[in-house]
């Protein structure tokens, strides 16, 4: 029996070329026997238990973050801009000045920012913003064109996309205040499902759509499975509802031209769970927090590090301030505006509707039957003070009814008796014929009478009615 005896060199060609000339302190060390043998029948059930590992965000937090990262979640700035303020000696990192950004810190560190702190980190919040056309997705355009973040209104506090639209792409995009929670949701791994609604100019087919169910690679780049489904003709260009995954750049468009079709419409529908819906063109709508946290789940929100129990800083401008705000930009007084005050203002309001669940709406529905009886009450005492006696239609109904004199229906309390003309008939008046002579009698007029009363009284007892064909 021959036993085999591990070397501590290196595999390789003779000693002296190729050997490993790092320090012999950091040379890997050759295993052993008892690590190079498998595992032997009943070596699991000898085995201790593993001590249980420390969950991820428990060791990122020990681990900390990079100084720009933290700069940006906290709001005060993107991870670029946060880079430049550290290269111009803006940034102190436990009372001494930063240089380079490649640093990382934890909560115990302190960081100053122009000699302030940093200030505390907001309760991650999420927006959907319905996207014009027209609009870039980006906060500094170098072309000059407008961009997304300049039609944002001004209470919203500093936003990030969730993802990009094109220019001339319009519909759902969402906005966080939250830089993890981002970047989490543009995953391709998230699998959360885009939805879009298509118009297309050129001719295709619900088998051709079909071949992108397993995907499809256009010019080396490989595009997951896309869900298409074409739903109507209209003249040359067809509309079609298109659905992924991944949401790589300019992805539908690519894919679609590879069919032969050209894009000339591309709206967004949904993200995930959240939808546009009836969201007006430029529009923001927050989702509520409870809302964020169900459709996250807690595997994505431990995931993005996102944090629901910190206070909210940059609360949303009271219903009063925009409504006046509405109205100045409408014509700068208080009737031109879209939202005017007035009279019929409140009801305009009102008419546009906004998010409630069911007990806000029983509320609110309780609140304004109280406000009207209370107005009505009001009213009531202020004619009771004046000495004005109660309304005349107040009370029960009158009996006599006024009806304008023009009405050609009267309400009267004796219907008007009705003429019984009884065996008199109206006697058309005898005609005229008029010949070279002039008029001459017409001998025929007493014998056509005679045939019409007969004809109206109806047919004789016995026989048939008499006809036209008929000889007397």
């Amino acid at each position: 029996m021959t036993t085999r005896k591990f070397s501590s060199e290196r595999p390789g060609p003779a000693k002296g070329r190729g050997r490993d000339k790092r320090a012999p302190e950091k040379r890997r060390s050759a295993p052993n026997d008892k690590s190079k043998a498998g595992p032997k029948k009943g070596d699991f059930e000898k085995q201790a238990p593993r001590p249980a590992t420390a969950p991820l965000a428990d060791e990122a937090n020990d681990r900390g973050e990079r100084i720009a990262k933290v700069m940006a979640r906290v709001g005060l700035c993107s991870r670029r801009e946060a880079e430049v303020w550290i290269e111009n000696g803006r940034v102190e990192l436990n009372g001494k000045l930063l240089t380079t950004p490649a640093v990382t810190v934890t909560a115990d560190d302190k960081v100053l920012v122009d000699g302030e702190p940093l200030p505390m980190r907001e309760r991650t919040r999420l927006w959907l913003y319905h996207k014009p056309r027209g609009l870039v997705t980006t906060n500094k355009d170098p072309e000059g064109r407008p961009t997304v973040f300049q039609r944002l209104p001004d209470d919203l506090p500093r936003v990030l996309t969730v993802g990009r639209l094109d220019i001339n792409t319009e519909g759902l995009l969402l906005l966080t205040n939250d830089g993890g929670l981002a970047r989490v949701l543009e995953l391709p791994a998230t699998g959360w499902l885009r939805r879009y609604r298509v118009r297309a100019f050129g001719k295709v087919t619900q088998a051709d759509l079909d071949t992108l169910k397993d995907g499809i690679a256009i010019d080396g780049v490989l595009y997951g499975a896309i869900e298409a489904t074409l739903d109507k003709e209209q003249g040359n260009n067809v509309w079609m509802t298109v659905g992924l995954r991944e949401g790589k750049n300019r992805e539908v468009k690519r894919v679609l031209e590879h069919l032969g079709l050209a894009v000339n419409r591309l709206i967004r529908l949904s993200y995930g769970p959240f939808q546009l819906m009836d969201l007006p063109e430029g529009d923001v709508r927050e989702i509520r927090g409870r809302v964020l946290r169900d459709q996250l789940g807690d595997t994505l929100a431990e995931e993005a590090g996102a944090d629901f129990d910190a206070p909210i800083f940059h609360a949303p401008k009271p219903e009063a301030e925009k409504k006046s705000a509405g109205a100045k930009r409408g014509g700068g007084r208080e009737g031109g505006g879209r939202e005017s005050s007035g009279r019929d203002g409140g009801k305009r309001e009102a008419s546009q509707g906004r998010w409630m669940t069911a007990r806000e709406g029983r509320s609110e529905t309780d609140r304004k039957r109280a406000a009207k009886t209370e107005r009505n009450e009001k009213r009531e005492d202020r004619k009771k003070a004046s000495g004005q006696g109660p309304r005349k239609n107040a009370g029960p109904r009158q009996e006599k009814v006024k009806v304008s004199p023009r009405s050609r229906f009267r309400l009267t309390s004796e219907p008007k008796p009705r003429k019984d003309f009884g065996e008199e008939r109206f006697t058309p008046p005898p005609r005229r014929i008029w010949g070279e002579e002039g008029v001459v009698e017409d001998k025929q007029q007493e014998r056509r009478s005679s045939r019409d009363k007969d004809d109206r009284r109806g047919p004789p007892k016995g026989g048939r009615p008499p006809r036209r064909g008929d000889r007397s």
